[in-house]
């Protein structure tokens, strides 16, 4: 998985994929989520903890650094795009080097707004993607396996990878993406190298109009969570419009306006912590008087690499790391207390990071 962990956006024309990228955009004065434009498509946005700031007045900080995460607008696809329709192969790249798909999926009827197929069907958009991706699978499989049956004559070695890839060649003819294929760790490694399209794990986003809320539930929104729900994946309903609106606002206006229609947090807060659990991210969290921060590992990550995330000296020379749990620290009202308490444990090479670790690393 890369540095940057980046979600694609993907979706219909028409489906409010690029409403909902824009709310994510927001205005960076006026937003919870500055970011920073890397080129037209892409959204940093801040992963919002509001644990940073019990830390940072317990710890007087000069500064507040939330984790982040980056959003890629993918192009629109059409059918055919496995075969280079519309900008297919565009499509198609720019989801390849993204760690996972957010897949927006129209819930909502409108005169105004025309569907592409011209009724409103969220199983059959979600299909349509689906294909396109499973199509441009099995053109890959295809391809590498008969590279790979060319020179396992010289290297018997890379039988069990064929013997893999076959597997996953004949589980996406039967209509079945990547990610449903039952695989051990060993070939799970052996597979890790080929970029299936259908593997990557997808967060589907109904989006519903202004008259669904605040219950955001409709017949489609249920027939998209039953889908989602068979494949063994999540679904968020988000009103996208609404998104918009609020990402307009000053930030001491928003939760006044969501509370006037009945709502606790925005769709974009949901969003993003879900985009963060499906990448199966953790933060922890370091603090004191120049900053509190919180540094994104994946979970069942060991503290040395954690230490890493700061600097690779850290990593390099790693001696030991001071953990307190952040509830500990919050209870004790900072470090010092929290030692006094007994709450201050010292771990080493093999402590696996836990999320809200409060970390103090020691090193040569």
């Amino acid at each position: 998985m890369s540095e940057n962990l980046s979600i694609g956006i993907v979706g219909l024309p028409n489906v409010g994929k690029s409403t909902l990228f824009n709310a994510l955009g927001g205005k960076a004065t006026a937003s919870n989520y500055p970011f920073c434009t890397i080129d037209p498509n892409v959204a940093i946005v801040e992963v919002y903890d509001p644990r940073l700031e019990i830390l940072s007045s317990l710890s007087k900080s000069k500064k507040l650094i939330y984790a982040n995460m980056q959003f890629v607008d993918i192009a629109g696809l059409v059918a055919g795009a496995s075969t280079g329709e519309g900008l297919g192969n565009k499509f198609l790249s720019n989801i390849r080097e993204t760690d996972a798909i957010v897949h927006v999926v129209r819930c909502f009827e409108s005169s105004d707004i025309i569907h592409v197929a011209g009724k409103v069907d969220p199983i059959a958009d979600i299909e349509i993607i689906n294909l396109e991706l499973r199509l441009a699978d099995l053109q890959m499989v295809e391809n590498i396996i008969a590279k790979l049956e060319k020179q396992v004559k010289g290297k018997k070695e890379l039988q069990a990878t064929i013997d893999c890839l076959k597997r996953a060649q004949q589980h996406l003819d039967q209509n079945q993406p990547v990610r449903t294929l039952d695989l051990n760790v060993e070939e799970k490694e052996l597979i890790r190298p080929y970029p299936f399209l259908s593997a990557k794990k997808v967060l589907y986003v109904a989006n519903v109009s202004e008259d669904d809320l605040p219950e955001m539930d409709n017949e489609h929104v249920r027939k998209v969570k039953a889908y989602a729900e068979a494949e063994g994946n999540s679904v968020i309903p988000i009103c996208a419009k609404l998104e918009e609106e609020i990402a307009q606002l000053p930030q001491t206006e928003r939760k006044e306006f969501l509370e006037s229609l009945g709502l606790k947090e925005s769709g974009l807060d949901r969003l993003i912590r879900s985009s963060f659990q499906l990448l199966g991210l953790i933060t922890y969290l370091t603090t004191g008087e120049i900053e509190t921060r919180a540094w994104t590992i994946i979970e069942g990550t060991l503290a040395p690499e954690a230490a890493g995330k700061i600097h690779t000296d850290l990593q390099k020379g790693f001696i030991r790391a001071e953990v307190i749990a952040y509830n500990d620290f919050v209870a004790h009202q900072g470090r010092a207390g929290a030692k006094e308490a007994g709450k201050v444990r010292a771990e080493g090479k093999d402590y696996l990071v836990k999320d809200g670790d409060v970390i103090l690393f020691l090193h040569n």
